[in-house]
C-alpha cells in the first residue's frame, strides 16, 4: 500500500511536524508498516531542511531537484498567494504525471489544497484524496463552490476538532459519511521528555517572574491585544515582564506599539525557538490571544507543560481543550476588558484550583498524542488489523 502526503509550504508553521508525525505515526504503530511505503512529496525545495529529522523510511519524492523555496516571495496574504499560484502552475503536469505513475492508494493533502483535487478528474488510477483540513477553513464563495464540485472525487475529509466538523456537517458540503475527525498529532511525549530539561540561555530571565504568548507574529495571533492588556496588568503587577516567541510580518508593528506604550524593558520578542517547554516550564502563565486556532497547538505545549492557560474563546480549538473554562480560563474573544477580568480571576485563585485546571488539561491534551492520531487515522486509510 502506498501513502503519499502532499503539503507545500512556504514557512514554518504548526502544520508542517504534524505532517512528519502523521507520516511516522503509520510506520510507528502499524501492524502492516512491511507492505506500506510512505512518502512526502516534495513541490519546491520545502522539505530539504527537515530531510534529517525525518524517519529514514519516509521517502521523499521531489517534483523538482532545484530548491525553489528560496526565491519565492513569501509574508502577508498578497505575497503568499503569488507563491501558491507559482505552485500550482509550476507542478500541474508533475503533479498529475507522478501519481499517474506511482499509484498511491491514498494522498492526504493539506495546506495548498486545490492542485492535488482538481488533478483528481486526470487521474487514470483510484487514488483516494483525503482533504485534512489544518485548521477552521474560510468558506468563501470560491472554495465552498470547488469543493462541491468535486466533493465526490475526495474520499475523505478530516477535521482537527469537533467543532469543526460540525460546522461543516451544517454547511452541507460533504456527505456525512466522508466527514471525520482526526485531531493531530502535536504531543510527542518523547521529545518532551528531553527538551524539558534545558535551560533558558537568556541570564537576565532566570529569577523574573513572566508571562509567555507564542505564535507567527500575524494578524491570527493578535498579539496588539496582549501588548495592550500587560501595559496594564504591569500597573498592578509590576514585577512582570512579557516573553513573546515567534517571528512574522507584524514585528516592526508590534515593536513600534511598545514603544509607545514605553514597555520596552518589559516586554521581550524572543524570535522562533525551537524549543518553547523550557519557556512554558518556567512561565507564571500562558496567554493565547489568537483571533481564531484549531486547535492550537500551543495551548497543548502549555498543558503538557503544566502551564496555567488564559485564551481568547476563539473559534475552535480553546473551547474544546480548555473545555468550556474547566481546563483553564476564556475571555470573550479579541475583547482587552475580559482578558483583563480573567487575568485577575487566575491571580485570585487558590492553588488547589489552578492544580485541578491543570490536571484537567494534561487529560484532555491525550487526544492529541501521536499513537490516538493513528488510531483514528488507522480507520480512515484501512490499516485496521
Amino acid at each position: 500500500m502506498k501513502i503519499f502526503y502532499w503539503s507545500p509550504f512556504i514557512s514554518k508553521v504548526a502544520t508542517v511536524l504534524s505532517v512528519v508525525k502523521s507520516a511516522e505515526s503509520i510506520l510507528k504503530y502499524s501492524k502492516k508498516k512491511e507492505k506500506i511505503n510512505v512518502a512526502l512529496i516534495d513541490a519546491i525545495g520545502e522539505w530539504k531542511n527537515y530531510e534529517n529529522k525525518i524517519n529514514p523510511k519516509i521517502e521523499i519524492i521531489k517534483l523538482n531537484e532545484i530548491n525553489l523555496l528560496k526565491y519565492l516571495p513569501k509574508g502577508g496574504f498578497i505575497k503568499s498567494r503569488i507563491s501558491y499560484l507559482f505552485i500550482f502552475i509550476f507542478n500541474f503536469f508533475k503533479l498529475r504525471n507522478l501519481l499517474n505513475k506511482k499509484k498511491p492508494e491514498y494522498l492526504i493533502v493539506h495546506l495548498m489544497t486545490s492542485l492535488p483535487i482538481f488533478l483528481s478528474i486526470m487521474l487514470k488510477n483510484k487514488t483516494n484524496i483525503i482533504l485534512r483540513l489544518s485548521g477552521l477553513p474560510k468558506l468563501n464563495i470560491i472554495r465552498h463552490l470547488f469543493w462541491k464540485l468535486f466533493s465526490k472525487k475526495i474520499y475523505k475529509v478530516t477535521c482537527p476538532t469537533v467543532a469543526t466538523y460540525k460546522y461543516l456537517l451544517q454547511k452541507n458540503i460533504f456527505d456525512k459519511n466522508k466527514l471525520s475527525v482526526l485531531r493531530d498529532p502535536a504531543i510527542i511525549l518523547n521529545e518532551y521528555s528531553k527538551k524539558k530539561f534545558d535551560r533558558i540561555e537568556q541570564s537576565q530571565f532566570y529569577k523574573k517572574k513572566f508571562i509567555i504568548g507564542i505564535g507567527r507574529l500575524t494578524k491570527q495571533k493578535n498579539f496588539a491585544l496582549l501588548i495592550l492588556a500587560f501595559e496594564k496588568i504591569l500597573k498592578i503587577y509590576p514585577d512582570y515582564i512579557l516573553l513573546i516567541l515567534g517571528d512574522g510580518e507584524q514585528k516592526m508593528k508590534l515593536i513600534e506599539l511598545i514603544n509607545r506604550l514605553k514597555i520596552q524593558d518589559k516586554v521581550f520578542l524572543l524570535g522562533f525557538q525551537n524549543n518553547v517547554y523550557k519557556y512554558l516550564l518556567k512561565a507564571d502563565c500562558f496567554i493565547l490571544s489568537s483571533l481564531w486556532e484549531d486547535p492550537g497547538f500551543v495551548l497543548l505545549e502549555a498543558g503538557l507543560s503544566n502551564t496555567c492557560v488564559i485564551s481568547s474563546n476563539c473559534m475552535n480549538g480553546p473551547q474544546e481543550i480548555l473545555s468550556s473554562g474547566k481546563n483553564g480560563f476564556l475571555f470573550e474573544n479579541n475583547n482587552l476588558n475580559d482578558l483583563l477580568r480573567k487575568f485577575d480571576e487566575f491571580k485570585k485563585q487558590d492553588v488547589s484550583e489552578l492544580n485541578t485546571k491543570k490536571k484537567y488539561l494534561k487529560k484532555e491534551i491525550k487526544k492529541f498524542t501521536q499513537f490516538a492520531h493513528f488510531n483514528s487515522l488507522k480507520k480512515i486509510i484501512n490499516l485496521v488489523d
